[in-house]
């Protein structure tokens, strides 16, 4: 059976420039009522979880600006609405949705070994989740934190982004120690999910790993992947720590792969993306919803045309997937 999408990253600014050429210039000039309907469209495809991408952007020493009123860096001046995390959360309690709130980007993004060892970037990131707690703690859409600095797997996790992750799981649980966390590494089709990775996630002080399926960026094909997950949900029963969870691509490129704009992918390969995982995770997220899909006549429009289509035709699966559920 396959199981629907229930969640998305969401974001403010995509910091890949070639990617994000037909969303980056209109999210920018959202109004608050945009930023609601897309939150809706979302809840009404039944996803539980959004995941907020970045709170802060660092690209260059030239580029660094927040999301919201901080300490660390000024508040950007691009994003039109005052105040679009405060806003994406109280929708999101209206609607029963959870979110993870991101600790990035505190530090320069392409640099993830620096972002992941370097003591300045934790004392930043730790000012801002301090500041992020204290601004919207208080909304019960307030699920968990997202740690998105990504090392990558290559046969194992690295080392050093074990003790990345579980400095702000430390860091966060001082806070709230029911706030949950949430990790989306991508290396899934290199992974050796053998006893070396089955003690590492027996350490891995994380709630949900959101293996990306690395379809969208053509690293693997969809008729791959499962024997990647399957592998996986072995290895996470053995720890029996982490949930499993996905990262499904629901997008194509333009043109050359990171170098060229996000489009939407197939219904055909989307459905068997979610055939491959569904057996073995038990949530599926995607990257990403914003610019990719759109509701037919949304006053929050943004991405390809195609993305109308992908709404529609999925909308479609998801009533399939309803029915056969029941």
């Amino acid at each position: 059976m396959i199981k629907r999408i229930n969640g998305s990253w969401l974001e403010f600014h995509h910091l890949g420039l070639p990617e994000g050429k037909y969303f980056n210039p209109i999210i920018h000039d959202w109004s608050e009522a945009q930023w609601r309907a897309k939150v809706q469209e979302m809840a009404e495809l039944k996803m539980k979880y959004i995941v907020i991408m970045e709170t802060a952007n660092f690209d260059d020493d030239k580029y660094h600006e927040c999301y919201y009123d901080s300490k660390v860096y000024e508040k950007s001046t691009e994003i039109k609405c005052n105040d679009p995390i405060g806003v994406i959360l109280d929708e999101c309690d209206k609607l029963d949705l959870k979110v993870f709130v991101s600790v990035g980007f505190y530090s320069n993004w392409w640099h993830t070994w620096e972002n992941i060892t370097q003591e300045s970037a934790f004392q930043r990131a730790f000012v801002a989740i301090d500041e992020l707690h204290a601004l919207y703690g208080h909304h019960k859409s307030f699920y968990g934190w997202y740690y998105p600095d990504e090392s990558g797997i290559n046969y194992h996790l690295d080392e050093e982004f074990i003790t990345y992750c579980n400095r702000y799981s430390q860091k966060i649980h001082s806070l709230n120690p029911n706030y949950k966390s949430l990790i989306a590494p991508y290396g899934t089709c290199k992974l050796s999910a053998d006893d070396v990775y089955v003690d590492q996630l027996k350490r891995l002080d994380v709630d949900f790993v959101a293996y990306q399926d690395e379809v969208g960026v053509k690293k693997t094909t969809e008729d791959k992947t499962a024997n990647f997950y399957k592998a996986l949900k072995e290895a996470h029963d053995k720890a029996n720590r982490s949930k499993l969870w996905a990262d499904v691509e629901v997008f194509t490129f333009e043109g050359d792969v990171y170098k060229s704009a996000l489009l939407p992918a197939t219904i055909e390969r989307l459905k068997k993306q979610l055939e491959a995982v569904s057996p073995y995770v038990d949530e599926i997220l995607i990257f990403e919803y914003q610019g990719i899909f759109n509701k037919p006549g949304t006053i929050a429009f943004c991405g390809h045309p195609d993305s109308i289509r992908y709404y529609n035709e999925y909308k479609k699966l998801l009533e399939e997937i309803e029915k056969q559920s029941h």
